[in-house]
């Protein structure tokens, strides 16, 4: 199996059954990011403090793994130049519907999130990367690219499932128990069987990888970036887990 591709098609699904993620914002959410009033997440529930952005106005902003007609939208809309990057072709139509419908100016490209060898070194002044990279297998080459496509003293803010999460028994999660089954690093295709991830999941979801601290955290500083800001955030009726602790993760890292 060929992850990217399966993701690709999992993610085009995704739209086609209207998952809440791939859902664009609306023209009166446009309109108000126009006279500055706006807000995004990385996470599932909590908003990125504003002070974890630049002033907007011209900022060269990489939306990663970020297609949906949501976020990059709104930072086109508060004058940024954006360009959004994301493996589902169906997701970047989200973007160029809103861009088309509220007359804004939004590149979109279509790609694996570990590959931007299509950009040159220093291409942008931010990246927005929201809870993405639990659909590649491997999370540090995505590092390593966002840093190189950063100009020096870029910004990089990101979001990411705790890796606890994929440690639970999802069989035994559905009866709302939560028990630790399966180690970290975590995958979907080799985890659990396929009989067991079509049970669980369908044929629709993506496929997840669930990583270590130490690659999400400890692969930003590897790749150079330094990590400035930090925050965990919960999802309400999503896991019994949540009850016990905040499943995400946001960072903020500039490339120093």
């Amino acid at each position: 199996m060929d992850p990217v591709k399966f993701n690709k098609e999992a993610w085009n699904r995704q739209v086609e059954k209207r998952n809440p993620w791939t859902t664009p914002v609306t023209s009166e959410q446009v309109a108000e990011a126009r006279r500055g009033n706006w807000s995004v997440v990385l996470t599932p529930e909590k908003p990125v403090p504003r002070e974890w952005f630049p002033s907007m106005g011209g900022l060269k902003i990489l939306a990663l793994a970020s297609g949906g007609g949501q976020q990059g939208p709104l930072f086109a809309a508060a004058g940024a130049r954006v360009t959004v990057f994301d493996n589902s072709p169906k997701q970047l139509e989200q973007d160029l519907m809103v861009a088309s419908r509220d007359g804004l100016d939004i590149a979109t490209v279509e790609g694996d999130m570990a590959d931007l060898s299509r950009f040159v070194d220093g291409s942008f002044d931010f990246i927005f990367h929201p809870c993405s990279n639990a659909f590649v297998p491997d999370v540090m080459p995505v590092w390593r690219e966002a840093f190189r496509v950063l100009r020096r003293g870029g910004t990089l803010i990101s979001g990411f499932t705790n890796p606890v999460a994929f440690t639970v028994d999802a069989e035994l999660e559905r009866k709302n128990i939560v028990q630790m089954k399966h180690k970290i690093p975590y995958s979907d295709l080799t985890s659990i069987s396929a009989e067991e991830r079509m049970r669980f999941y369908g044929e629709d979801e993506p496929i997840h990888y669930g990583h270590s601290l130490e690659d999400l955290i400890g692969g930003q500083i590897a790749a150079g970036f330094a990590i400035t800001g930090f925050y965990e955030d919960g999802w309400k009726g999503s896991s019994p887990i949540n009850e016990f602790l905040k499943c995400y993760i946001a960072t903020r890292a500039v490339k120093v």
